[in-house]
């Protein structure tokens, strides 16, 4: 019974996990004899490695390493290695009431955990794992880029570098450098601390399939943006504006809308801001309300990408309880906040804005996160590009299906909310109406199963002129005529996934070099703007 269950749950696991398998190594081929002679020789050699053993102070010196690596790995400063001991000594002690652990305490006694010792384990680390990824960058066929800069505490402008490959076997995101830049930060500087690192470590820009920037003058300038430097040594790189921050600038608000905007952030000021007195008393307030669900104001602040949608959504939550606190307020200021509130369509403008913003802030989260590829993310985009007609539909006819907070308040529709969403729309479609890839050779990857434009390997060549453009052609019949390709396709778990186990067969050698190209690209800077964030939190 335990055989057959063990045999079952390793059928299954294969079936799932390794669907591709088949299709990328067919049954009685060679191809598949050798692989899986591949795995066994794999599979015995790992079982053959003998651990060697450590001496008791390479012991210690591994656990600092590893006790810095967590430290690291937390975003916790250096300076709390010390405590970090002094805790785990204490605790050792207190639960060794037999001093059966004598050893274990002096060994965690001797480890070297001062905060400089700490910067040079992690230093020692970080250049083996660098080495690592320089190592998988300089064999990868195809590399893409996200690069942004920033600002850190002590006012040090830091430029980050990702990379974006294929190791062989999966698509890795790491952080290939961080390097501080002295002076101004220009296209220029930029470009010249880029090129010495690369020369450094022997990487080539040739390989570079695309760089995705935030879109500032430094990155995309014309003549001295870094872009431009990078295409005159490297013609075939592709450069993409960040598609998140693309959707962040489509939302900007103008005119009267912007007028609301900034006139409840004045609101939300002068509640918070005021003083520290009038924020703690406001805040006794709401906690003493039974119907509050929140506990305090948002501040905005538009460097984050979803700090307007959740301002205003707390606002909106949180209005009844506003309104108290002001009318308790005996200052002019208050008094005109609180006429302000009282009128019924700056209101409505607020609800509408919350709303909007609200679906806004779904489709940027939705954008967010790691692993995510330029596939997934217009596939997202084009999404909510079609919900903003819906949008336009609902809010045009008056059914506000779509916006609980303008209907909860029964304020009235507008033109300006009309004309805001369809502007809205507008932008979205002009701005990502040009990926600069073309947007068959996407669809394609989403989807191998569609048919593909006329000149689809006419734009394949075009984006990488190695390819064999007749073998890709016979390549795409052969692809989407066989039932095993169609089969693997609908048991795969992503697009990546689909084509990861593809990568590994002797067949379709074009369109998998033409699915690595793709893959490989970055869609936005979310790596380094979370990079950043953890950075700035220590």
């Amino acid at each position: 019974m335990e055989v057959c269950v063990s045999e079952y749950n390793i059928r299954r696991h294969h079936e799932t996990k390794h669907a591709n398998f088949k299709v990328a190594f067919r049954q009685k081929t060679e191809a598949r004899k050798r692989k899986i002679e591949a795995l066994k020789g794999a599979y015995a050699h790992s079982n053959r490695i003998l651990v060697r053993g450590l001496t008791s102070q390479q012991k210690v010196t591994s656990a600092s390493l590893k006790a810095s690596w967590v430290l690291a790995k937390h975003n916790k400063p250096f300076t709390d290695a010390e405590v970090f001991k002094e805790m785990m000594v204490t605790v050792l002690e207190e639960l060794d009431a037999n001093k059966s652990m004598d050893g274990v305490i002096e060994s965690v006694k001797q480890m070297s955990l001062s905060a400089r010792s700490a910067a040079r384990h992690i230093e020692a680390l970080s250049d083996a794992v660098q080495g690592v990824i320089i190592d998988g960058v300089s064999h990868a066929n195809y590399f893409s880029l996200a690069i942004d800069e920033s600002t850190d505490n002590t006012d040090v402008a830091q430029l980050c570098v990702y990379v974006r490959y294929f190791d062989g076997k999966d698509f890795k995101e790491e952080l290939l450098f961080l390097i501080p830049l002295e002076g101004h930060t220009t296209g220029e500087a930029i470009y010249a601390k880029l090129e010495e690192l690369f020369k450094l470590h022997s990487v080539s820009f040739e390989r570079v399939n695309l760089i995705v920037t935030d879109g500032a003058p430094a990155m995309v300038g014309k003549h001295r943006g870094l872009v431009s430097r990078l295409k005159e040594h490297a013609p075939q790189m592709h450069a993409l504006h960040c598609l998140i921050h693309q959707s962040v600038l489509c939302a900007r608000l103008n005119g009267e809308l912007k007028d609301v905007m900034d006139k409840v952030m004045k609101v939300i000021n002068f509640v918070r801001g005021t003083s520290s007195t009038q924020h703690r008393l406001f805040r006794q307030l709401v906690a003493e309300s039974a119907d509050a669900t929140h506990d305090d104001l948002l501040l905005h602040n538009d460097v984050r990408w979803l700090s307007k949608g959740k301002a205003l959504d707390r606002f909106c939550a949180l209005l009844n309880e506003i309104k108290a606190f002001l009318g308790m307020s005996k200052s002019k200021a208050a008094a005109d906040h609180l006429i302000l509130l009282e009128d019924e369509k700056f209101m409505s403008n607020v609800a509408f804005l919350s709303d909007i913003f609200g679906h806004l802030n779904l489709l940027n989260l939705q954008l967010q996160g790691r692993d995510k590829t330029i596939v997934d993310m217009v596939e997202k985009l084009e999404s909510f590009t079609r919900k903003l007609e819906m949008l336009e539909a609902d809010i045009s006819t008056g059914r506000l299906l779509h916006f609980s907070t303008l209907k909860k308040t029964a304020g009235e529709v507008t033109e300006l909310m009309v004309d805001f969403i369809k502007g809205l729309r507008a932008n979205f479609t002009s701005r990502f109406d040009d990926y600069s890839i073309p947007k068959d050779i996407i669809d394609f990857i989403r989807d191998p199963a569609v048919k593909p434009a006329d000149n689809f390997s006419s734009l394949a060549k075009e984006m990488i002129p190695s390819l064999d453009q007749a073998a890709l052609e016979m390549e795409m019949v052969d692809f989407q005529t066989t039932s095993v390709v169609r089969d693997a396709l609908r048991s795969a778990e992503t697009v990546s996934a689909f084509w990861v186990g593809l990568l590994g067969s002797e067949e379709y050698s074009n369109l998998k070099k033409l699915a690595l190209f793709i893959l490989t690209m970055f869609p936005s800077t979310y790596v380094c703007e979370s990079s950043f964030s953890a950075m700035n939190a220590i």
